[in-house]
């Protein structure tokens, strides 16, 4: 096999690896962010993937954790599409905003109109505005997801305490401490990356997507130089000058 071939051959190798370990997990049911601060109010956006080749998502239910309730929650109304929520009585009332609170939002239902289904292909984002968060731990909103043909998925898996990824993971938003939360804000804004952590930050998607971009580029760099360094080989060697006595002597006898 030339040089060339096997040149080839590594090459067509290593983009292969690369791009299976940059590969995505298969998309599922997410929050965003998935931190927010204790006890404070947040927005968050759960990011919805149709996973079908050939069906709709017609309707997605999020359920809020019944041991974390939120005494305030409200939707972001969304074009094309009907929400409710359910109102449930809590066991042990909550005290917010020097009240007593004995009913919270248990479960918020997105139902699409005619033509407004998530396709295939696509996704979709229903944000939610809560608060006050709980002072520790974490939420997790367990998922239900309809497609068209009836079909329903349940993202309801909760994390694994071994660090593997459960096979239908529920969506998991950390409650980190407010001191905590200042102080890696702080720390980014005097750290010598400071004016990049100035720049607005990009969605999740979006830094996979540069991440796997550079691997790409990367591979590319490696095979320009294979391909150089086969050209080299392949090159003949110049010729080779004759000693300048030999060319003195053949002067002299002209």
């Amino acid at each position: 096999m030339s040089l060339f071939k096997r040149s080839a051959v590594v090459s067509a190798t290593v983009i292969g690896f690369t791009l299976a370990l940059a590969a995505p997990a298969a998309a599922h049911v997410s929050v965003n962010p998935d931190t927010a601060t204790a006890g404070g109010y947040s927005k968050v956006t759960f990011r919805v993937p149709n996973e079908s080749d050939s069906d709709s998502t017609t309707k997605v239910e999020i359920n809020l954790p019944a041991d974390k309730p939120i005494a305030s929650v409200s939707v972001k109304p969304l074009n094309g599409w009907d929400v409710a929520t359910t109102v449930s009585k809590l066991a042990t009332p909550l005290e917010a905003h020097g009240a007593q609170i004995t009913e919270a939002v248990s479960k918020i239902t997105w139902t699409a109109k005619a033509g407004s289904e998530v396709k295939p292909g696509q996704f979709q984002e229903f944000d939610v505005s809560m608060g006050p968060l709980p002072e520790s731990g974490q939420m997790i909103f367990k998922a239900l997801q309809t497609y068209s043909d009836g079909t329903i998925v349940r993202w309801i898996d909760e994390p694994s305490t071994d660090g593997t990824e459960p096979e239908s993971p529920a969506p998991v938003l950390k409650i980190v401490p407010a001191a905590a939360a200042g102080t890696d804000a702080a720390a980014a804004a005097t750290g010598p990356t400071a004016a990049v952590a100035a720049e607005p930050a990009a969605e999740s998607s979006s830094s996979n997507g540069f991440g796997i971009a550079g691997l790409v580029a990367g591979v590319l760099a490696l095979i320009v130089a294979m391909l150089a360094y086969a050209r080299a080989a392949r090159r003949p060697e110049p010729a080779t000058a004759a000693p300048a006595a030999a060319v003195d002597k053949s002067a002299a006898d002209k």
